[in-house]
């Protein structure tokens, strides 16, 4: 099984190249944003829990989050491995990633960080919300505070897998087969 996790601020593109590096390398794709906003859609009983939370474009709290991935990870034990898009955002949830898989005897082999200019961020999510419709992408003070949440939260994840030798950098900006050839060569290494 190889897993990756591929990172990057929000309007990166994790999940545009997500899902086509797993449709190239037959991985399960897993977005813990998207499973979130199904949730919220679906009125579940998580997904109201959650809604007021990801409207502020705050974070998820990490056991809600990392009991979602581990079912996940359950309901697909003969996958040939994962790219997690979004998660963990993070240390304590990379811990407990490291600590899930360890469990199923396999680890992640990189960590992906889609590096794009934070003028190229907010263009892309203003874009997005006019194709998509996303509520969270329309609003720049949403988008701001989702980017400043990136930072002051997520980013220290990135020493948690550069201590282990697993960070790797990826130039994000350009079009998306640019960008999706670079993210494949990194790949096509671990294999």
């Amino acid at each position: 099984m190889i897993n990756f996790l591929i990172f990057g601020p929000p309007g990166s593109g994790k999940g545009t190249q997500s899902v086509k590096l797993a449709s190239e390398f037959s991985l399960i794709h897993l977005s813990t944003g998207d499973m979130l906003r199904e949730e919220v859609a679906g009125q579940t009983g998580l997904g109201r829990k959650v809604e007021g939370i990801m409207q502020r474009g705050e974070l998820v709290p990490d056991d809600v989050v990392i009991e979602m991935i581990a079912e996940r990870l359950d309901a697909n034990p003969g996958a040939g491995g994962f790219i997690f898009d979004g998660f963990p955002r993070t240390v304590d949830q990379a811990r407990a990633l490291d600590e899930t898989l360890a469990d199923k005897n396999t680890s992640i082999c990189k960590m992906l960080m889609l590096e794009v200019e934070h003028e190229e961020l907010v263009r892309r999510l203003i874009l997005r919300a006019e194709v998509s419709g996303r509520p969270d992408d329309k609003n720049l003070d949403i988008i701001e505070n989702r980017i400043k949440v990136y930072k002051e939260k997520t980013e220290p994840v990135i020493s948690y897998y550069r201590k282990d030798n697993k960070y790797q950098t990826v130039n994000g900006m350009g079009d998306i087969d640019e960008i999706f050839h670079r993210l494949c060569e990194v790949i096509r290494a671990c294999i």
